[in-house]
């Protein structure tokens, strides 16, 4: 069994690799969006969206910013704990599935719908 800060300290390596190579403006983004790492979800995040949930993107998109009523400012959840279990608790496999909820939530951020994403391959 790995134990919760290596989990926690891999995907803070990867998201910190795949993010230096963004393209200066989406770098800029990023300033405004914290990344939550956490276990699991809470209780009323997983009734709402499943107790296997891996990420969550909550606030507004940067094209919406002041347009709705969501008073929470933007940020990625990731679910560390469910990553792992759905990575069949394979380090390789981990920092992939890190990878690509990381850049699934991003994209919520940046306003793309789902089939935004399945066009950018993070669906």
């Amino acid at each position: 069994m790995t134990s919760y800060s290596k989990l926690e300290k891999t995907a803070e390596a990867e998201i910190k690799k795949l993010t230096a190579n963004f393209p200066p403006e989406i770098r800029d983004a990023l300033k405004d969006l914290p990344a939550h790492l956490q276990a699991v979800p809470e209780a009323d995040i997983a009734a709402e969206f499943g107790e296997d949930l891996l990420g969550l993107f909550t606030g507004e998109s940067i094209h919406e910013r002041g347009e709705s009523l969501d008073p929470s400012p933007p940020q990625i959840h990731l679910y560390l704990e469910n990553i792992w279990e759905t990575a069949g608790y394979d380090l390789h496999t981990y920092r992939e599935e890190v990878r690509i909820t990381f850049l699934h939530e991003l994209g919520h951020y940046l306003g793309w719908d789902e089939d935004d994403m399945k066009a950018h391959g993070i669906a």
